[in-house]
Formats: structure tokens, sequence, C-alpha cells
């Protein structure tokens, strides 16, 4: 409910005249209300008087007020509201990162124990040789001996020596003596390496008359 006040300028006689049709033409006029009434269109077959001066709608105290309208302008218009997020879009998410599983991301998985290096250390050279295998040559007192060599170790052989037993034999069988003589190992021999060397072993030419023939059967090696 508004009320109505009716301020007169030049033409205040009018006030009373006017205030009359304008409660005819409504549907009610309280004469209880203590001085106010209800403003409304006229109906179409009805004649209002103009009032000449300047009107001001008061709301009553107890009447609930309509809400205010963004964008309105002039008196009573409402306070546009304040930046916000759009109508029906969610509002963005400002809480911490991992909040909403429960878990901190300040926390990172302990990094995986490194295995402990298991590489042992390298073995020493370990050498070893098949029978010799003999070859005549074209004198009496040499022949060609070849032996076989295998490195099982994990360092290379990397110097030695080889010691051959020669025995005189005579026509009948005879061992008639060993002549020992000794010649260097051909190195390196590498580690888990297999191989063959030759060396052509001789004795005094005198010791191996017509009929006599040598054998190197007698082998040794040293090496480091």
């Amino acid at each position: 409910m508004l009320r109505s006040t009716w301020t007169t300028g030049r033409r205040g006689a009018l006030l009373g005249a006017s205030a009359a049709v304008v409660c005819a033409t409504l549907t009610a006029c309280g004469g209880g209300s203590g001085g106010y009434t209800a403003v409304g269109a006229p109906p179409p077959s009805a004649t209002a008087a103009r009032p000449t001066g300047s009107v001001t709608l008061v709301p009553l105290d107890d009447a609930p007020k309509p809400p205010a309208t963004s964008g309105t302008s002039g008196a009573g218009a409402g306070t546009a509201p304040g930046p916000g997020p759009a109508s029906g879009a969610p509002a963005p998410d400002t809480s911490p990162a991992g909040a909403k599983s429960g878990r901190s991301s300040a926390h990172s998985p302990s990094p995986t124990p490194t295995a402990a290096s298991t590489t042992a250390p390298a073995t020493p050279a370990a050498l070893t040789w098949g029978t010799p295998v003999r070859a005549a040559t074209d004198h009496r007192w040499c022949e060609d001996v070849t032996l076989g060599f295998r490195n099982s170790g994990g360092t290379a052989v990397r110097s030695g020596t080889v010691s051959f037993g020669t025995h005189i034999i005579g026509a009948l069988g005879i061992d008639w003596a060993t002549i020992d003589s000794t010649e260097g190992l051909s190195v390196p021999i590498a580690a888990g390496a297999h191989k063959d060397q030759t060396w052509t072993v001789c004795v005094d030419a005198w010791r191996v008359p017509l009929g006599i023939h040598i054998e190197t059967r007698d082998v040794s090696v040293q090496w480091r």
C-alpha cells in the first residue's frame, strides 16, 4: 500500500474536489485508514481529475518492499550486486591441493633404495695347458712342439716361461738322457681366452747320431 500525499500548488482550491473524484472512482476508499488510500488505475469509463501539484509516493512501514532491480536508474533504484560468478556457473574451487582426496601433496614418496653393488673383484689368472703335440723337422735333433693354453681366471696372463724336457731315445727305445730347455710364453693371454703356441725345441746335434731321435714329453709353465 502506498500513501498519497498531495501538495497544493497555485490551484490549491481544487484539492478537495480532486480527492473526492479519486475516492469515488476507486473500488475501496477506507475512511478509517488514517488518511491512506489505495491507488490504482481508474476504470476506462471513469474520469479522474489530474492534480496540479507534485505527488510523492511513500511506502508504508509494514508493507513489503519490492526487490531492487540491477540496472534501474532513478530514485528508489536497487544497488547493483557486486562481482561474482555467473548465475548457474559453479563457484571456483579454492580448496588446497589434495584437500578433496584427504591426502596432502606436500609429502613425496620415499625414494627406492639403490641396491648395493655386487660386482666381485677380479680373480687372478688361472692358466692351464694340454698335452704337447710334436712334429718332426728337417733335423733329427729338433722338433716342433705345440701347446694349447686356456686362461680361466679373471685377469690376463702378462708374462711367463715354458720349460721342456726332451728325451734322447736310442734305436732300441732306450731313454738315454733328458735335456731341459726354457722358452718364453707369448703374452698376453686374456681372461677366458684360449691360445695355441708352437716352439721349435732342439738339443745338441752330437747327442742325436744316426738311428737316435728325440721326444719332448715334459712341460712345465710359470706365469703371472
